[in-house]
């Protein structure tokens, strides 16, 4: 197969199934075998997800060596970090399955050749400009809600390598509706500007109606027009991942394009809850994979939809001690409803359009009267974290002391809804 034919996708199984070893191991053989020339001697570079999500990528990341070292010239995986910290040698190494007691000793001793390191979004020599999107074209793309140039700016790996495989799990998501794909591409491994650019789009259409959306949302629009300028051969492995467990529910194996849409069906179907009646109080429980609020959030993204009006969320993560170590603005805005920012656009129009985002994501729908100054927010938002109650107060959030908290007995309490693993599984509301 030569890069310029179409690449067939292939799925294996489907919503509430179990892909077995064996047949993700087929599934690789077979799109390695159709993808021939275009993978042979190649530059290959694997686009994978950092730790905060759900994954089993030892077993991805060994299968694909398995049968992509004998062949390909290079092989490198970059770590999708989009804005997130860097990852520690001692946190690859757990996040890649090695180190630890029964597992190989080493990245080397696990994957002969396999080069890792982190997007590294910060450093402009690692990064290149692919392409611009013009105004024009961004207006169009979202709906008329931004009008500005958007110069495409992606990891120089992935840029000049030969072939690029996305490889990770896809989920409802506050952004783009679900992730994955190209996704993994941009923010994954872009620069700051545009992630902050698709962000702001996002939240103009407020998580609440974006989170979880199969179809090419605007957003996913923008990220896919921007993927189509990096002029390597892109590839995907996205996958289902029982959130929590790291089974795999299903994969598919093509193009970004085609392997997030079979995919992005599945997790439609089996990583939203429905729910006929409101919650009244949510106790988010946050894993450790999530170590600062800017990503345990998630607990509160994903349930927001699904809380009544006047009701609140509690994010639960005591090992949570930091708000954003990367993202040091969120401490100076706080977190506000949308229309704060934008009624009041001239002061916050110079803040990272990222971070005014991700503090409209947490908190949620709300209005601001710029005449009053009054701020009324459908929800509330407390922590109960290792932050002090100072800095929540600070970052316009509620404070609760999380040696207070019982799980067990709050679960027993009317009107209050203990949710475990919280982050990756979305509530709606039926109606």
């Amino acid at each position: 197969m030569s890069s310029t034919d179409p690449i067939p996708c292939r799925l294996v199984g489907g919503p509430h199934e179990q892909v077995s070893d064996d047949q993700l191991d087929a599934l690789v053989v077979e799109q390695v075998a159709r993808l021939g020339d275009s993978l042979s001697g190649r530059d290959v570079v694997l686009v994978v997800p950092d730790h905060t999500r759900s994954c089993p990528l030892p077993l991805l990341v060994g299968t694909l060596h398995r049968h992509l070292s004998p062949i390909v010239g290079s092989l490198t995986a970059v770590i999708a970090l989009g804005t997130h910290s860097y990852m520690e040698p001692e946190e690859i190494d757990r996040h890649f399955g090695v180190g630890g007691p029964g597992q190989p000793e080493s990245l080397e001793a696990a994957y002969p050749g396999l080069r890792v390191v982190n997007h590294e979004w910060a450093d402009p020599d690692m990064l290149v400009q692919v392409g611009t999107i013009p105004a024009a074209r961004i207006a169009e793309l979202s709906e008329g809600r931004l009008e500005e140039d958007a110069p495409i700016v992606i990891n120089r790996h992935v840029v000049e390598s030969d072939v690029a495989i996305v490889v990770g799990p896809v989920f409802p998501h506050e952004v783009v509706g679900i992730s994955g794909g190209n996704k993994y591409f941009i923010p994954g491994v872009s620069s700051q500007a545009f992630i902050d650019m698709t962000h702001w789009v996002g939240a103009l259409i407020t998580s609440t109606e974006i989170i979880g959306t199969t179809g090419i949302t605007p957003v996913r629009a923008m990220i896919n027009e921007g993927a189509s300028m990096i002029p390597t051969l892109r590839l995907a492995l996205c996958c289902v991942v029982q959130s929590g467990s790291g089974e795999l529910e299903a994969a598919a194996f093509g193009t970004p394009e085609d392997a997030w849409e079979q995919t992005a069906a599945i997790a439609s179907a089996t990583h939203v809850t429905w729910l006929d009646e409101p919650f009244q109080r949510v106790i988010a429980v946050m894993p450790t994979r999530y170590d600062d609020i800017w990503t345990a959030a998630k607990g509160g993204y994903k349930t927001e939809p699904a809380i009544a009006d006047g009701g609140e969320v509690v994010i639960y993560a005591p090992h949570v001690t930091e708000v954003s170590e990367t993202h040091p603005e969120i401490y100076e805005i706080g977190y506000h409803c949308r229309d704060y920012f934008l009624t009041q656009w001239e002061k916050f129009k110079d803040v990272p359009w990222g971070v005014l985002a991700h503090s409209t994501h947490l908190r949620g729908q709300g209005t601001y009267d710029p005449g009053t100054g009054e701020e009324h927010l459908r929800i509330s938002v407390t922590l109960a974290t290792g932050i002090p109650r100072e800095t929540c107060e600070q970052v316009n959030l509620g404070y609760l002391d999380p040696d207070t908290i019982d799980l067990e007995e709050l679960a027993q309490e009317p009107g209050t809804t203990v949710i475990h693993n919280a982050g990756e599984i979305l509530f709606r509301l039926r109606t």
